[in-house]
């Protein structure tokens, strides 16, 4: 019997939960914020609001309390929201009793520090033993076990163990060495999402949306090259696979935020919610990094501006359109 920790009760980490303690073999725990949040969760065996109809295995075990949740867990799985997750694991620094090894489902990068997800992993919980799992991969197809192909991505052999731990008949696992440029892959894409939500949003056609999707998966794979990822990673399941389902799925937060966005909502309604979409955080600690860094990002530098700066999409759309002429590089 293998025994995880989800950490995070979130539209992800339930469906991942779900996903996990369908196999008899595995013991599964997950674990939420709030005790009223576990309680409801409990009592009901539905994540209603995130994943309304799908029905919580009676198996899975359901806690508020960070002890009981990783108690001799094997692999612990963080779910939790990359502006949340230095203070949520801050809490399971004392209740760690041994170096299991924590996979990461977050996409996002940490604002000020840039740090990648798995690497503030590393950091609070002082292991090494840390993975990925990354690509096109909506909890509300996951959850209802819908056909789903995604990427873990660790050093040395933890790739395999997660592939082994989540691979299903409906739930397709590859691995690959570039832990980085994976990460770095799930977050950029999120930006490029919002883009693609206000190119819907403002009434543009396929041609439009075609060029954003091709010339931000360029801007992608020249950003993540430049910090040490491997380009061919934002061709695969992580980068060109996610990147799709982000730009094209009404299931999308980055994108609905887009949407609202072009649609002519106000800036501040928009941004208030009520879901989290981590690609307007990262927006804003990739436009700093890519300005400090001389990295050619017009696309993403564009998003930061309307989310950041106030600048009227339109405005954005007209700038990016009347650059100057140039060669094609990919």
């Amino acid at each position: 019997m293998t025994t995880f920790a989800v950490l995070g009760s979130g539209g992800w980490g339930t469906a991942v939960a779900v996903l996990l303690a369908q196999n008899p073999a595995h013991c599964v725990r997950l674990w939420s914020a709030h005790a009223g949040r576990a309680a409801e969760l409990s009592q009901t065996r539905e994540n209603a609001r995130l994943l309304p109809g799908v029905k919580l295995p009676d198996s899975l075990e359901i806690t508020a309390s960070e002890a009981d949740a990783v108690a001799a867990a094997d692999c612990w799985i963080t779910a939790v929201p990359t502006t949340y997750l230095r203070a949520t694991l801050s809490r399971f620094v004392l209740v760690r009793a041994a170096d299991a090894p924590v996979v990461s489902l977050t996409k996002g990068l940490e604002i000020a520090t840039f740090r990648r997800p798995t690497e503030i992993i590393g950091e609070l919980l002082k292991t090494d033993n840390v993975a990925v799992l990354s690509g096109p991969s909506h909890a509300e197809e996951v959850a209802r076990g819908m056909p789903t192909s995604v990427v873990a991505a660790a050093e040395g052999g933890l790739a395999v163990r997660v592939q082994q731990w989540f691979g299903t008949d409906r739930f397709r696992v590859y691995t690959n060495g570039d832990l980085v440029g994976v990460e770095l892959a799930g977050a950029l894409k999120n930006v490029i999402g919002i883009a693609a939500g206000v190119c819907d949003g403002l009434g543009f056609g396929d041609n439009a949306k075609a060029a954003l999707l091709t010339r931000g998966l360029v801007e992608m794979t020249r950003f993540g090259v430049a910090h040490g990822a491997e380009p061919a990673t934002f061709h695969g399941l992580a980068g060109t696979g996610d990147l799709i389902t982000t730009c094209f799925s009404p299931h999308g937060r980055n994108r609905r935020v887009g949407y609202r966005l072009g649609s002519g909502e106000p800036l501040a309604d928009v941004l208030s919610g009520p879901q989290i979409a981590e690609g307007v955080f990262t927006s804003k600690s990739v436009h700093e990094r890519a300005a400090r860094s001389g990295i050619d990002a017009p696309i993403m530098t564009a998003v930061y501006q309307m989310l950041h700066e106030g600048k009227p999409p339109r405005a954005a759309v007209q700038d990016l359109m009347t650059r100057s002429q140039k060669q094609e590089r990919l």
